[in-house]
């Protein structure tokens, strides 16, 4: 099992209904009814008749359907398991990037060093406090927004944020929750700071430290990490790299005592805290969210970071600052929530920088100590230049689209994610003349550990609506693309409600392929079929991240050719981060921008026109002109 998690699950989310399994002729017509526009004809027929058989009477998949269901009698939740693997623990590639998705707070104005450690002790006291409520289990229930509004959500995530560690594997990593009472939370965290690592007691005396007493321990830090003669080589950058080469190197450096204590010390940590030197870029969004996103690489703060722990606030003396999570752990909603509290936690209260009446005398914070041989400083370099190459590969750009942003789509009648998500299927539809397996993320905290499943967005409908747009030969009236648009919608907002209430195909496909293997069966022609595995890569990654405190979220794209599209929208403006490869030639973000900001743009005319055109008709129409507004 590589999920080991200490857990007492919480009476709230026992109250939960399980994740259902749902009708297994539901899924099968529903992926056909997905893969269909997306594949060539002759590929689909091909298709249609493997599923077919999949799924006929005593087949195959009713066999393991009924096997799906006896797991869900016997488990909390039978996907959580089979989709973590899948999602994170499996998956090889280096977490900087292509995994840990990352917040970038508003550009801070530190005059000095001083004022940026500041910064650094109220993020941290912020920290602790929040932790505290995690752990007294005193944080408000969340309810759903959005779809099938007021219904209770799942905590268990939030109970992660502290406590869990990803541990690197050959194969497969292990993902470590620590889920013990509050008495034994950890006490420490790990600051980093000019690639070195320091241990940070946040308690002394059985009393947790105050806003001054943190400062001045990282005041100490700062002065430790200057002193070159004490300087270890950047271990941190380790941890950026190929999962399976860092599980290698991690073997390598466990073999020696000093570096198993400073790892254990890492791993039961609260968070690491990463101080980082100026950049010298521009602050600009986009440059920002490279930084967190991979540091800078070596030459930069690549190192100055420990991928494997949850969370890893970053706080740069030139006021770029945000943090980074590792996502196996939980989705970005809670860390969200986390980052909404700190930063008015920061902004908030006035500074508890007040002197305490008597000064403490505390002990000084340690450097973790590591002991080097000329095969660890080899896979140094190696991660060093594994990184770089990751680094260089970025192309990011962040968009503000400030002509409208929610509330006009609201007055549309439309719902603002299902609306975002057809612009990106036109966008895409512009720039490659076809539509791609697309994935939303759709929470299913519904259900008791609900994590997510997947909104699969390009729809017929929305192929259908996109090519009207795009008609060179203008056959299509305004009516008509208004009517293909309603489609449109209705679809993506019918298969988000399929997806949050736990009836979409994705997870339920992955636990029959599980199944399968679990009854060492051969695997079933469904899934060695070229649609299921070309559905399955996710040219088109998204996510809705809205934010009530300005800052935003972004991540990588998840395959080679492919667009990471995270996008938090505002009532007068929607932040878009588009990212891609540019070693893949045939994605550019920039390119993918300008079609972004054209569809947004063609979509508001359309509207426009079209309630105009209806108010025109209403007018002229005798008693007809409630009828038709009411139909918008």
């Amino acid at each position: 099992m590589p999920i080991m998690e200490k857990v007492t699950s919480d009476r709230d989310s026992k109250m939960l209904p399980k994740v259902p399994v749902p009708p297994l002729k539901q899924t099968l017509d529903t992926y056909l009814k997905c893969v269909q526009h997306l594949v060539k004809e002759e590929q689909f027929k091909k298709t249609k008749a493997i599923v077919e058989k999949f799924g006929a009477p005593g087949g195959v998949g009713e066999l393991l359907q009924k096997k799906l269901s006896e797991r869900r009698d016997k488990t909390t939740n039978w996907v959580y398991d089979y989709w973590l693997e899948d999602m994170y623990l499996n998956n090889r590639l280096a977490l900087p990037v292509n995994s840990s998705p990352v917040m970038v707070f508003p550009k801070q104005t530190f005059r000095d060093r001083k004022d940026a450690l500041r910064f650094a002790a109220r993020l941290i006291r912020g920290v602790l406090d929040y932790a505290a409520l995690i752990d007294a289990r005193a944080l408000p229930v969340d309810f759903a927004r959005g779809q099938l509004a007021g219904t209770p959500l799942c905590m268990e995530q939030y109970y992660r944020l502290f406590n869990s560690y990803r541990y690197p594997g050959l194969k497969t990593d292990t993902l470590e929750v620590q889920m013990n009472a509050a008495s034994s939370a950890p006490q420490h965290i790990i600051v980093a700071c000019k690639n070195q690592f320091f241990v940070l007691d946040v308690v002394a005396n059985s009393k947790q430290l105050i806003e001054t007493e943190i400062l001045s321990q990282l005041e100490k830090i700062m002065t430790m990490a200057e002193n070159a003669a004490e300087r270890l080589p950047p271990f941190g950058v380790l941890t950026t790299d190929g999962r399976t080469e860092w599980a290698q190197a991690r073997d390598a450096l466990t073999k020696d005592q000093t570096n198993r204590d400073s790892l254990a010390l890492i791993e039961s940590s609260l968070c690491v805290v990463c101080l980082d030197e100026p950049s010298g870029l521009d602050p600009r969004d986009t440059n920002r969210s490279l930084l967190m996103l991979h540091g800078g690489g070596r030459e930069k703060n690549g190192a100055n970071r420990w991928y494997d722990k949850s969370m890893q606030f970053v706080v740069g003396m030139d006021g770029i600052c945000g943090f980074v999570c590792e996502h196996s752990a939980f989705e970005g909603i809670v860390m969200v929530q986390c980052s909404e509290y700190l930063m008015k936690y920061i902004t908030g209260s006035p500074s508890k920088m007040a002197k305490a009446s008597t000064v403490r005398e505390l002990p000084p914070p340690r450097r973790l100590l590591w002991k080097c041989n000329p095969h660890i400083q080899g896979l140094l370099a190696a991660s060093g230049d594994r990184l770089q190459k990751l680094v260089n590969n970025l192309d990011m750009d962040v968009f503000k689209f400030n002509v409208y942003g929610k509330e006009f789509i609201k007055k549309q009648k439309m719902s603002p994610d299902a609306f975002i998500q057809v612009a990106l299927q036109l966008a895409f539809y512009k720039c490659n003349r076809r539509l791609v397996a697309t994935y939303e993320s759709a929470s299913i905290r519904r259900f008791q550990q609900g994590r997510v499943d997947n909104i699969r967005s390009a729809t017929l409908e929305a192929l259908a609506f996109v090519m009207s747009m795009t008609d060179e030969r203008a056959t299509f009236s305004d009516l008509e693309k208004m009517r293909r648009l309603i489609d449109a919608i209705n679809a993506q907002t019918n298969y988000t409600i399929k997806a949050i209430t736990g009836l979409a195909i994705d997870n339920h496909l992955l636990g029959l392929l599980r199944i399968a293997k679990e009854l060492n069966m051969e695997k079933p022609e469904i899934f060695c079929d070229e649609t299921y595995l070309a559905s399955n890569q996710f040219i088109l990654s998204t996510s809705q991240v809205p934010t009530t405190v300005e800052m935003f979220c972004c991540y990588g794209p998840v395959v080679p050719n492919g667009y990471g599209a995270c996008y938090n929208p505002q009532s007068d403006h929607i932040i878009f981060c588009v990212s891609s490869f540019w070693e893949n030639t045939g994605t550019s973000s920039a390119v993918f921008v300008k079609a972004l900001n054209e569809s947004l743009l063609e979509l508001r005319d359309l509207c426009s026109r079209s309630s105009a055109a209806a108010t025109k008709r209403a007018d002229s129409g005798q008693g007809a002109g409630q009828r038709h507004k009411s139909g918008k």
